[in-house]
């Protein structure tokens, strides 16, 4: 009964909002069998330092052990389909409630699930760019094979291939941070779905929403230090609050 009053609280916010934005973390996607980074025992950085294997400075030393490391998520993320969370969010936006998603996941998940509006701050795994002459390219299946092996994809030029995702030292992406904070801005509600908001600056995202007047709905299974400037928190897996928020509203 606790749990549908706060599926009604859901609804009646997001059918009071003009203007929706969701922001979503790996708990998005840890349900498509895509592991987090900061879980206590499950997470990523639990078994590897990120310094030493996904920094940018690391990355530039000695991108083998880079390749070696991402090397069994080039699968994971290959063949890891959307879950009903990704489809939810889809249907929000096929349903012209939701505007736009901001996301810190790399996965592409929502672009498959139908998602057409999605900004994403870590970057992705589509494209990888030469970090000698800067030339962009489409990762194909001849690259990941490459990775598989164990080679490091190199360009035409020789320069060493790095995946269009961020690494620790680098900057987010201007553009698309910039068009995110201005989403939020503009919002009058912000769906927190599956982020703990502890990765600066993306988490200052919804922040940006709420001190400029928007409401905020938290979904995810552990508190968030932004829980107590929430409108509403639903401690449960994405995978089952979002559909039934999503099959109230129709």
């Amino acid at each position: 009964m606790h749990l549908d009053k706060e599926i009604e609280g859901a609804v009646q916010l997001i059918r009071a909002s003009r203007y929706m934005v969701a922001f979503t973390g790996a708990g998005h996607s840890t349900p498509s069998g895509i592991p987090d980074f900061r879980s206590p025992n499950s997470g990523l950085w639990e078994k590897d330092n990120p310094m030493l294997v996904a920094s940018i400075w690391s990355f530039r030393l000695n991108p083998k052990v880079f390749f070696r490391w991402i090397r069994p998520m080039v699968d994971v993320i290959r063949d890891a389909t959307p879950n009903p969370a990704h489809a939810a969010l889809a249907d929000l936006e096929e349903m012209g409630i939701l505007k736009t998603i901001i996301t810190q996941n790399i996965d592409s998940l929502h672009q498959r699930a139908g998602s057409k509006q999605v900004m994403e701050l870590h970057g992705h795994m589509r494209k990888a760019t030469c970090i000698r002459c800067y030339r962009e390219v489409t990762v194909d299946p001849q690259m990941e094979q490459q990775v598989r092996k164990g080679r490091i994809p190199r360009c035409q030029c020789g320069g060493v291939l790095k995946p269009n995702v961020i690494l620790f030292g680098e900057q987010l992406p201007i553009r698309v941070f910039n068009q995110a904070m201005e989403a939020a801005r503009r919002s009058d509600l912000v769906l927190v779905a599956g982020s703990s908001l502890t990765v600066t600056p993306a988490a200052d995202i919804p922040l940006a929403a709420v001190e400029g007047g928007a409401r905020a709905i938290i979904v995810n299974l552990q508190p968030t230090a932004f829980d107590s400037q929430a409108n509403l928190v639903i401690h449960g897996d994405v995978v089952d609050i979002l559909p039934r928020i999503v099959a109230a509203l129709s």
